[in-house]
């Protein structure tokens, strides 16, 4: 007698599950670690870099360890941390041609308007600082770091941006933020003008920059009271923008 064996039915074939994004959380946090120095009025301790990071101490020590190994991060005497000249190296690099094209601008800029002035790139929701020049025979001046940032859809340089596209393009590139009636003036007269948004107190006028390949820049100025009428300041900022432009063809 031949006994058959029930055969064991094959488990259901599971839909394959669609796979998460591959991030690597070590690298995030050091990123967020340059980013939280940079941001920073003053150097901070291992200890308040780990609890705004939210992470063990021990986890920080180990990030900062190599990050100094790439002079990103350094000490000061006291032990306290600040951004390191490694940083100086890879900013060079971000945006090199419209860096080399606006200095010379950005020069001119300041020293006449006797202003700070400054390019802001766009990156994701945010205008970003890329390179800044402050006037050599002025008392006292306002400071614009390289790095600095803020919302694109707020102050100047953010309404120049957007003063580049139309409503419809907008809504496509940035569905959050909603397209400022400002920019539509902006477009017409070369260049936009805000006060008390990004800082309570400032004024900024900018103007659009256009860079072949990548998202549209601004080339701005930034100041408490000006000795010029805005509209001359702006048709100063737009003939720079021009310029630059004419470099960067």
């Amino acid at each position: 007698m031949t006994v058959q064996r029930a055969s064991t039915p094959e488990p259901p074939e599971e839909a394959e599950k669609p796979a998460a994004p591959a991030h690597s959380q070590t690298l995030s946090r050091g990123l967020r670690a340059l980013e939280i120095l940079a941001e920073a009025d003053r150097p901070l301790t291992i200890a308040e870099l780990s609890g705004t990071l939210g992470v063990h101490r021990s986890i920080a020590y180990r990030i900062l360890r190599t990050l100094e190994d790439h002079s990103l991060v350094v000490r000061d005497d006291a032990g306290r941390l600040l951004p390191g000249p490694g940083l100086a190296v890879l900013a060079r690099g971000v945006s090199r041609n419209l860096q080399s094209a606006a200095l010379p601008e950005l020069t001119r800029l300041s020293e006449e308007l006797a202003m700070t002035a400054f390019v802001t790139v766009w990156d994701q929701l945010d205008c970003v600082t890329l390179v800044t020049v402050e006037p050599r025979h002025s008392g006292a001046t306002l400071a614009q770091h390289p790095g600095t940032r803020h919302p694109v859809g707020v102050g100047a340089p953010g309404i120049a941006i957007q003063s580049t596209m139309g409503i419809q393009e907008w809504q496509r590139q940035v569905p959050s933020q909603p397209y400022r009636a400002e920019a539509i003036e902006a477009r017409s007269l070369g260049y936009a003008a805000s006060h008390d948004e990004v800082i309570a107190g400032l004024s900024s006028i900018a103007a659009p920059v256009l860079v072949p390949g990548q998202r549209p820049a601004a080339i701005a100025v930034v100041y408490i009271r000006a000795n010029q009428e805005p509209a001359a300041i702006g048709a100063a900022l737009a003939a720079a923008a021009r310029r630059i432009e004419a470099e960067l063809l």
